[in-house]
């Protein structure tokens, strides 16, 4: 199935993150929420979180939602389970740089929602709060190149992620141009590799 947008998400109203998150865990009839943490909890034009609920889990930041949700994850959403077992955590949880849902990057809105972007930023603190040194595969592939605002909001959630003493790490190579590997395609027994964003927002992106 494939997602392209209504339209620019300025014209659809915003669940606030905790409004959503509060709604995510009350008991629902199609999916385990003792399981899953899908925020918001019901298919829309963009998502903040979906992963798995654990004690240590693997925060995995790709650029934008897809069509995934509890019990029929993708085969990019699969990849990322396996691995993040694989490496010693027990859950994951998936976020994305940009919370529009677009299954062609191609068509995420040309302008940044500063509302969407900042309640994303909360749903991301919410995800570090979650673990006393919270760990952060970065998963975006050249991707990040689609839209000039995409960089910009990762160096926001970059920040964040340093108050809360992130550990950053890749898996897989990282291309000619210095993006971290998008977890499709890779091996489910990859390693994960340290990984510094703040170098590679200097070197890569041409952000100070």
């Amino acid at each position: 199935m494939a997602h392209i947008p209504k339209g620019e998400t300025a014209t659809i109203t915003i669940a606030p993150f905790q409004e959503a998150l509060t709604a995510a865990l009350q008991p629902r009839e199609d999916y385990d929420v003792t399981r899953w943490l899908y925020v918001p909890n019901t298919y829309s034009e963009y998502r903040y979180i979906l992963g798995t609920r654990g004690e240590r889990p693997l925060i995995c930041m790709g650029i934008n939602p897809s069509t995934a949700a509890p019990d029929d994850l993708d085969n990019t959403l699969k990849s990322v389970q396996r691995i993040a077992l694989h490496n010693g955590y027990d859950s994951f949880l998936m976020f994305n740089v940009y919370a529009q849902r677009a299954t062609n990057p191609d068509s995420m809105e040309r302008q940044c929602n500063q509302q969407l972007h900042r309640e994303n930023l909360l749903a991301l603190e919410y995800m570090l709060s979650l673990s006393p040194e919270p760990s952060v595969w970065a998963a975006w592939g050249a991707i990040i190149e689609k839209r000039d605002y995409l960089a910009r909001c990762l160096a926001d959630q970059i920040a964040l992620g340093r108050r809360y003493g992130a550990k950053w790490f890749t898996a897989g190579p990282i291309s000619k141009k210095g993006h971290p590997h998008h977890p499709l395609y890779l091996r489910k027994d990859v390693a994960l590799d340290a990984f510094d964003p703040e170098r590679y927002c200097r070197e890569v992106l041409g952000l100070g």
